[in-house]
């Protein structure tokens, strides 16, 4: 058999940034500001989910029972992904009697919608834009469906302010209870005020 020609690739030949150099830096950015806004996303539902857990009022019978699954579920909360974040945050709501929300089902709905996008942003492999600047990501979900969809600038812009709106939906969640929403300095009552500082959602 003849011996193979073998190759690999010259490092010093390839386009500076590369595999993002055929995208406007402004893409980039405007990506990486998704990213961002979802990740921010996350961790308000950890918060929301600490808020609502704990202030859940208990029967003298079940607090020690309700404190001893608490940690179990904050733990779990600060390392799930956004999709089970959700449905946890779903339940916390539901199971408090206090809660005010009177469009739990929509918020929900639009989270999780918007989860399936952040997939696509954060796992997507952006091929080579079009004339005017848009980029369709290569995604394939869980039920073998292709993303399609080709995004640009503009698009980005309009879905990280959606993303924003829906933090700032499942913070009000919280402080229209009358508390303070955990780790910020705003109005209301304060869940949880750690003695030694040692709390990670604080």
């Amino acid at each position: 058999m003849e011996e193979p020609k073998r190759h690999v690739i010259n490092l010093d030949a390839l386009p500076k940034m590369y595999p993002t150099h055929s995208h406007e830096p402004i893409f980039w950015e405007s990506l990486g500001r998704v990213v961002a806004t979802f990740g921010f996303l996350e961790e308000t539902l950890t918060k929301a989910i600490f808020a609502f857990t704990g202030t859940k009022p208990y029967s003298e019978e079940e607090v020690q029972k309700a404190l001893d699954n608490w940690e179990r579920k904050l733990q779990k909360a600060l390392s799930d992904q956004l999709c089970n974040l959700i449905d946890t945050y779903g339940k916390a709501v539901r199971e408090h009697p206090d809660a005010t929300i009177s469009n739990l089902d929509k918020l929900l709905e639009q989270l999780k919608e918007a989860s399936k996008m952040r997939n696509v942003i954060c796992h997507g492999s952006w091929r080579t834009p079009n004339s005017e600047g848009a980029s369709v990501p290569f995604f394939v979900n869980r039920q073998q469906e292709k993303f399609d969809t080709a995004i640009d600038v503009d698009y980005l812009l309009q879905l990280q302010k959606s993303v924003s709106e829906l933090i700032c939906a499942v913070i009000d969640t919280v402080t229209h209870m009358g508390w303070q929403f955990p780790g910020s300095s705003g109005p209301g009552r304060i869940i949880w005020e750690s003695q030694d500082h040692r709390s990670d959602l604080r």
